[in-house]
């Protein structure tokens, strides 16, 4: 038996032993995203708002390996702060598949989330206030985590060592016992970062955690974070607009209405001379549905609307207006 099919690339006859061959080989593939320590799958986020449903996350993707550092990047509005509520624990997604270090997002209760929040993601607002509270000095703000997760029972001594170790590591030993009004907005952030780390989590979430700061203090503040990577080997994915920040990390992902659009890849290169230099390459993303998002200046440039050609070749895929004539 033989099946015959047709589209923009031609016409093509595939026999039933085929077909099944084909099918097997999908059963006996890996499951997406099963290596991956972040793994959203057709991640779906609907809000709705006086009756009228707005689709924040529209059958989103994403992997992130472990012990990455990378950037999320993306216009007002596009969806980026609403996957990390989600990955947070903060949230929950209308649909789809999300697990972060084995946890699954969807099928956790309040109690669940709330160990998962204290013990396998650490979170860092934008706001400095948001992270430190304002009566306790900074080596009791990174104490305070370990006693709320052990429940306040003994190991004093083990939690004050950890909160001198953390605060030592982000250059913050000398301000340990000053308490946030006393320290600086890129102090604060530093010692916020040594907070999220407290109960050793698998990842750690930052939203825009150098809009406050100044240039030259926003890259203490990040030089933290990388810190923090390289020592610690904690995945660290930060939501930023700023361009200095998103240029430094080896990943960035780009995030336009509520999809992944976009990828940055960065690497180092010697040439022959054994001069160094940092190679960066964007990719568009293509999701679990075989969509791609173009870019909008490409598809302006030569008129594409509502529909395209495309044509299989050797070693790519050809896109092409419609043919008006």
């Amino acid at each position: 038996m033989t099946t015959t099919t047709s589209g923009t690339s031609g016409t093509s006859t595939t026999t039933l032993e085929e077909l099944e061959r084909r099918a097997t080989a999908r059963r006996d593939r890996p499951s997406y995203g099963h290596d991956a320590l972040i793994a959203c799958d057709r991640l779906v986020r609907i809000f709705t708002t006086d009756g009228v449903e707005v689709q924040a996350l529209q059958g989103l993707d994403l992997l992130v390996t472990e012990g990455e550092l990378m950037a999320l990047v993306g216009a007002s509005g596009s969806g980026k702060s609403t996957l990390m509520n989600i990955l947070a624990g903060l949230d929950v997604p209308t649909a789809g598949a999300a697990k972060v270090a084995g946890c699954d997002l969807l099928a956790m209760d309040g109690k669940a989330r709330l160990r998962y929040r204290r013990e396998v993601v650490g979170f860092v607002w934008q706001q400095t206030a948001r992270n430190l509270l304002p009566y306790l000095t900074a080596a009791q703000n990174v104490a305070l985590p370990m006693q709320l997760k052990d429940g306040r029972k003994g190991g004093t001594r083990q939690k004050a060592r950890r909160a001198e170790e953390l605060l030592a590591m982000l250059g913050m030993s000398e301000h340990a016992d000053r308490r946030p009004h006393q320290m600086s907005g890129g102090q604060q952030q530093r010692v916020a970062i040594a907070v999220a780390l407290a109960n050793n989590p698998s990842v750690l979430l930052a939203d825009e955690p150098t809009g406050e700061l100044d240039s030259a203090t926003g890259e203490q503040v990040f030089a933290a974070f990388r810190r923090a990577n390289e020592e610690l080997g904690t995945t660290i994915v930060i939501v930023t607009h700023d361009q200095a920040v998103a240029s430094e990390v080896r990943r960035t992902v780009a995030i336009r209405d509520g999809r992944t659009s976009s990828e940055v890849l960065r690497r180092t290169e010697v040439d022959e001379t054994g001069q160094e230099s940092l190679v960066a390459r964007e990719y568009a993303m293509l999701d679990r549905a075989g969509r791609l998002q173009l870019p909008a200046e490409y598809t302006e440039a030569l008129e594409m609307r509502h529909r395209v050609a495309l044509e299989l070749e050797q070693d790519h895929i050809g896109v092409w207006p419609d043919d008006k004539g």
